[in-house]
């Protein structure tokens, strides 16, 4: 064995050196980068009393470093095709303040859009989404390039409750960004899809804010008859060739598979990790300007940090899909 394969053997040793996501350079400035994996430490969006989804791209950088691997489907190895820097945490001075987290987030993503730079975030609350779309779909965005953004969003709940002016006090929360991205005009919700839908719902008529909004839910009652074929033709034909992003809650995941999230909903099951993989790559190829994972609770995380590995795992297809294209393309 070659110390270059010894030095491989090392660095995916989680526990071993200095944690970044993936092994990526640590680097502040995105100016040579291909793609930024960025993290977005914050929980005030929730609004509930699971509050520690700041920690997830902490544990995520602590695990991931096992997950820098070459993609056996594709053919590619991402760390080599594309130059791919940890750019580090969004910084959050007013933490607990929701809405200036936002706008916080918003500019931030901001500098990337406006350099045209695809970004691949853990967070963090869902309602980190609602800030990292309004980046990117800014005026002058060299991603969108004056497009809406047509939305691949993957969770148990639809995040559309516009029908309430806050969430237990969050205006732009966890539960509203997939409202207002749509009324602001960042993303066209008649290019998008809600995926794995499911559990009991507050109210009969509750999931009416997604379909006014023009989204196409598929909920995972109507995934588990329609199979993974059906649901990627049906998400493919809305996006076309337009700027797509993928938002992905851990909680759309089955429990034993991620127990570790915010909102759990343990009375029917979730994805299985094979299944989520499959729906990923069903967009192989298309315009992917971006993506995040959020969610993640690391203090309800099994011993064997499970849920964050998970994480970390959908972070990798996120990566590769977007490596992929960059090298189609060259």
């Amino acid at each position: 064995m070659s110390d270059d394969d010894h030095k491989k053997v090392m660095e995916a040793l989680y526990w071993w050196g200095l944690p970044t996501l993936f092994r990526c350079p640590y680097e502040e400035n995105p100016t040579e980068c291909d793609i930024a994996l960025v993290g977005v430490p914050h929980s005030s969006g929730n609004g509930t009393t699971e509050k520690d989804q700041h920690l997830g791209p902490r544990a995520v950088r602590d695990v991931s470093p096992i997950g820098r691997r070459v993609h056996g489907k594709y053919q590619l190895d991402p760390w080599a095709e594309s130059k791919i820097f940890d750019l580090g945490d969004v910084p959050l001075p007013e933490a607990n303040d929701n809405e200036a987290s936002i706008q916080r987030i918003t500019d931030y993503y901001t500098r990337l859009a406006q350099r045209g730079i695809p970004v691949v975030s853990i967070g963090g609350d869902h309602s980190v989404t609602g800030g990292i779309i309004q980046g990117l779909g800014c005026e002058g965005s060299k991603l969108t390039k004056g497009k809406k953004i047509a939305l691949l969003h993957f969770d148990a709940h639809t995040d559309t409750f516009h029908n309430l002016d806050h969430w237990l006090g969050a205006k732009k929360s966890a539960a509203h960004w997939g409202s207002y991205l749509v009324q602001q005009g960042q993303v066209d919700g008649n290019l998008s899809s809600q995926i794995g839908i499911r559990g009991n719902l507050r109210t009969l008529d509750w999931t009416n804010t997604s379909d006014d909004l023009g989204y196409q839910l598929i909920t995972k009652e109507q995934f588990d008859e329609i199979g993974i074929e059906e649901t990627i033709r049906r998400f493919c034909n809305r996006i076309g060739d337009d700027p797509v992003y993928v938002t992905f809650d851990l909680d759309c995941l089955d429990p034993s598979i991620a127990p570790a999230v915010s909102n759990l909903e343990a009375g029917s099951n979730g994805f299985t990790i094979d299944q989520a993989n499959s729906l990923l790559r069903g967009i192989r190829g298309l315009n992917i300007i971006g993506g995040d994972v959020v969610c993640l609770m690391p203090t309800k995380d099994n011993p064997n940090k499970i849920t964050s590995m998970v994480a970390m795992s959908i972070m990798f297809e996120l990566i590769c899909l977007i490596s992929d294209r960059q090298r189609n393309l060259r």
